[in-house]
């Protein structure tokens, strides 16, 4: 049943994602868009798990009555074990049966005037219990367990010899009473052990260290869960099912480790809601410095030759800038040679996802040149050397977006807690949207992913 502490883990892996600074010291602070994300998960609790929280909380021996003169004097003792583990089934009504198989031995006095002769008994019976459930918002179960009656398996019978005494109607007197007791025992238990506000604040404070998403990178996605929604319980004969929903804000982040979060102590009621996807779409981002996008540009292009008019004419790159400005990206090229001066190739950057780089569309030319007579060389320089940014220069994502998903799934599919299994994948991960700013360039990523939780063996 702890296993609800998991969906808040789940929460713990798709988040909505703000992003802050890039820490450069030489660079103005910029803040990153805030972008929300929710995550869903389907949550399957076993009914033997709960059995066992039960079973594992009743001790073997479930009441004893040690005394011949209580109750009236009615030289009457009992003793009430459990003999096989309780078995519980799922109902129709957000409820379970609970089935409780119970071994009593029995002992009787028979007498006058303080004489009497003791006989005992073994026999077994077997109790019946309705115990609705209500998962409140606060996190707290509430249960209600009613008695639903017994069966006897063998029925209790003193013998004296020639006397047979049945006691079925004095033990059956104190079996409703032990019964009615039970009730309040059963809900007991299960307020004590499926309180989910303690394992929920586990689970959320798990998330408080950022976790590495690419070490060559650098990379660092941050996970903050902001509220929770819940679907109703469902019963099966085997199984409790619920949809767990995470709003969360996922932030990504270049450069040195962001903060931890503060760990917290309370955390708000969820949101109970009637259903939720099993799939759910998160988004977080990456960010590609224009250092490094400049690095890239300068293999590819630095030293560049160009010849014209069959050899007679040259032109070499010495050195390429890359940066930003309002919505395109510029590649600032200094040449030498025939054209000497400063080419601007800017673009609209867009996510290529056959080359799975970031590469630039609409793009267009402008020459910063004092040789003004080289028209026709100008005018094929500027057709190569623009066909040759179009075709070549990009910034690739797929390591980006592999170590991404690497990381996420390792996230994903972890045991957090002795018996809580969470276990999913992402099934797609593409660029979106590029955004630039001062310090680089942001592509925000969806992430299509899928994860369930599961309870085994608590």
């Amino acid at each position: 049943m702890r296993s609800f502490l998991i969906l808040m883990i789940l929460l713990l892996a798709p988040k909505i994602f703000s992003q802050q600074t890039i820490a450069y010291s030489s660079v103005p602070v910029y803040n990153f868009p805030k972008i929300k994300s929710s995550v869903t998960m389907p949550v399957k609790i076993p009914l033997s798990e709960i059995g066992n929280i039960i079973n594992n909380s009743l001790p073997a021996l479930i009441f004893q009555d040690d005394s011949y003169t209580d109750n009236d004097n009615d030289q009457f003792k009992v003793k009430v074990w459990k003999t096989r583990p309780i078995r519980l089934v799922g109902g129709t009504q957000q409820n379970l049966l609970i089935e409780v198989p119970l071994k009593i031995w029995a002992e009787k006095g028979i007498g006058t005037l303080g004489i009497y002769h003791y006989q005992n008994t073994t026999f077994e019976t077997v109790m019946y219990f309705n115990t609705q459930l209500t998962f409140n918002s606060n996190w707290k179960m509430a249960t209600k367990t009613s008695p639903m009656g017994f069966k006897w398996i063998t029925k209790p019978v003193l013998d004296f010899g020639r006397i047979k005494v049945p006691i079925t109607s004095l033990v059956e007197s104190s079996l409703k009473k032990q019964q009615a007791d039970f009730c309040k025992t059963i809900d007991e238990m299960m307020l004590d052990q499926l309180n989910f506000q303690q394992y929920a604040i586990m689970a959320w404070n798990q998330f408080s260290e950022p976790f590495e998403i690419s070490e060559e990178y650098n990379t660092w996605l941050k996970i903050s869960p902001v509220s929770v929604n819940i679907t109703p319980l469902t019963f099966h004969g085997n199984r409790i099912d619920t949809h767990i929903g995470i709003d969360v804000y996922s932030e990504t982040f270049t450069g040195t480790k962001p903060p931890s979060s503060p760990l917290i102590s309370s955390i708000a009621n969820f949101n109970p809601v009637p259903q939720l996807p099993n799939n759910f779409l998160l988004q977080t981002t990456v960010n590609i410095p224009f250092t490094e996008a400049t690095a890239i540009a300068e293999k590819l292009f630095s030293g560049k030759e160009f010849d014209f008019k069959e050899g007679k004419s040259k032109v070499k790159i010495t050195s390429v800038k890359v940066y930003g400005e309002n919505d395109r990206i510029i590649i600032e090229a200094h040449t030498e040679g025939t054209i000497e001066g400063i080419s601007y190739i800017t673009g609209i950057p867009v996510y290529n996802e056959f080359r799975r780089k970031i590469v630039l569309s609409d793009t267009k030319f402008k020459l910063k040149t004092k040789n003004i007579l080289y028209k026709t060389a100008t005018l094929l320089f500027q057709g190569k050397i623009v066909k040759m940014i179009q075709e070549q220069y990009g910034i690739p994502t797929a390591e980006l977006e592999d170590s991404s998903r690497k990381s996420i799934e390792e996230t994903f599919n972890k045991e957090y807690y002795k018996g809580l299994m969470m276990k999913g994948k992402a099934v797609k991960l593409t660029p979106s949207s590029i955004i630039l700013n001062p310090l680089g360039i942001t592509a925000v990523i969806d992430i299509q992913a899928q994860l369930e939780v599961s309870v085994k063996g608590m």
